[in-house]
């Protein structure tokens, strides 16, 4: 019982250490612009596994540096709250748990009828070959500081243990750093396609600007692929994306700026 006891407190330890230990990298961000994160570092692992060689475009600039156009699009397109909230948005997790318990359910249906006709398939002697499984379609709820807290330190793993850490990180970061530089690391390591990272790089890449002369549906264009840039920068033209575009642009005149 001693040696449970001790191995308890051990845990503890190394839990407040781990805690201690983002807070000192957090607090050294006031100062110190990160130059790279737990998911790009990823990324370039991944590259160079892959491919064997490493196409990456960043380049960090100043808050004042990035478009204020760019600033808002990404806000109402990501975080409609962000000025306000204190991190987390619990109304908009419940929902996307909601949204997520339901497009199990439905990817449970149609695995299921997938079986059913495989195994129909198979006791009429036809040829058949393994159904292959249907993924729920999974939304977020993450504001743009839980967002920027999975990039900077953590590894995209789904867990409640991952979760809290995240949580934690989240609070961290607002009690730290604040909004606007919370904003400015952000738009400066999220990921805008394949090796592509950071609101200048992006603006490069796509329209041949800096980033402090961005306009704003170009602005609202690279909102929208934030949330599948890998996907969206095969299709920057799509229907969709202009679509999406030109909504989030009706709506930047409406946020504030942190």
């Amino acid at each position: 019982m001693a040696a449970f006891g001790r191995l308890v407190v051990l845990l503890l330890i190394a839990a407040v250490g781990l805690q201690l230990y983002f807070l000192c990298r957090i607090a050294l961000m006031t100062v110190v612009d990160p130059q790279s994160t737990t998911f790009q570092r990823s990324e370039a692992w991944r590259l160079l596994v892959q491919t064997q060689r490493l196409p990456w475009r960043q380049q960090w600039v100043a808050s004042e540096r990035i478009s204020n156009q760019l600033k808002r699009a990404v806000i109402a397109s990501e975080d409609a709250g962000f000025v306000e909230h204190s991190g987390v948005e619990w109304d908009a997790l419940e929902k996307a748990w909601e949204r997520n318990q339901l497009a199990q359910a439905r990817a449970d249906r149609q695995n299921e009828r997938l079986e059913r006709q495989a195994a129909n398939a198979k006791s009429a002697a036809a040829p058949a070959t393994a159904p292959r499984k249907v993924a729920p379609k999974v939304v977020g709820g993450s504001t743009i500081t839980q967002q920027l807290a999975k990039n900077l330190f953590l590894s995209p793993e789904r867990s409640f243990v991952r979760k809290g850490q995240e949580f934690a990180i989240t609070f961290m970061l607002e009690s730290v750093l604040g909004k606007r530089r919370i904003l400015e690391i952000y738009l400066n390591n999220v990921e805008w396609g394949e090796g592509l990272f950071g609101a200048e790089a992006a603006a490069q890449h796509y329209f041949r600007v800096p980033a402090a002369q961005l306009g704003g549906l170009q602005a609202a264009r690279l909102a929208v692929m934030l949330p599948a840039p890998k996907r969206f920068e095969k299709r920057v033209n799509s229907p969709y994306m202009n679509a999406r575009a030109s909504t989030i642009a009706a709506r930047m005149g409406a946020v504030e700026l942190p």
